[in-house]
């Protein structure tokens, strides 16, 4: 990891519109959420469902706008891999494969150059030249991940999609992650395997209703986690 920021937000804060008995109002989902992330480390975000983890990658991947504060993320390239990756369901994953790496902005002749290269990482040998519509989550999640990390990209953004799948591919995207960090890809994930982020990341960020709970070594973060997760349970 080096000291080089790749991604940095200050003051951050994004609202949802809903509508409420005919009325549109706003509800706040991140608050004031501030942090740096450098160049070549992994980081996990942690916190329960509804806390604001998702939107956080989103906000990163550009798919939302932040209300309030600043985010920068100094010209790299970031990717968001999703359990709910846009895929056309009625392509095979060989052309969804070409697609994505397209969109990542590599050139259709590079992107066909590392076809075979994602079909390897995916596992789905014949089944990579089927339509999508006819893949498990599992399969899709490892369609899309194969993709994503065999594409070069700055910064990683994985949701989840670590837990699905047997756990022999799992130990396998771990290793790669591993691999890609050494080479100095950026990953930021999403995950509540405790484990595994405390496997994978040089840092934790808990998020926890919409803010910043704590940032720090895997181990005192989860700790943190459990303990007031504990203790709301209690209440």
């Amino acid at each position: 990891m080096s000291e080089e920021k790749v991604i940095s937000l200050k003051n951050v804060g994004f609202y949802y519109n809903q509508r409420k008995q005919f009325r549109l109002t706003k509800k706040r989902i991140l608050k004031d959420v501030s942090f740096d992330i450098y160049r070549g480390e992994t980081v996990g975000i942690i916190g329960k469902n509804g806390s604001g983890k998702s939107t956080i990658l989103k906000l990163l991947a550009g798919i939302y706008q932040a209300d309030e504060g600043v985010l920068n993320k100094y010209d790299n390239r970031v990717s968001l891999q999703t359990l709910s990756a846009g895929f056309d369901v009625e392509l095979s994953g060989r052309d969804n494969a070409l697609m994505g790496a397209m969109l990542l902005g590599h050139s259709k002749k590079i992107a066909r150059s590392k076809l075979k290269e994602i079909k390897d990482v995916s596992e789905l040998n014949n089944d990579f030249y089927e339509p999508v519509k006819t893949y498990s989550a599992g399969m899709r999640a490892r369609l899309g991940f194969a993709t994503a990390i065999t594409m070069e990209t700055d910064v990683l953004l994985i949701d989840e999609v670590l837990g699905v799948g047997d756990s022999a591919f799992r130990k396998k995207a771990e290793n790669i992650i591993v691999d890609k960090t050494k080479s100095d890809m950026t990953v930021i994930i999403v995950s509540h395997a405790g484990q595994q982020i405390e496997r994978l990341c040089d840092r934790v960020i808990y998020i926890n209703q919409g803010s910043i709970q704590m940032i720090g070594q895997p181990l005192e973060v989860l700790d943190e986690y459990l303990r007031t997760s504990n203790a709301t349970n209690t209440k």
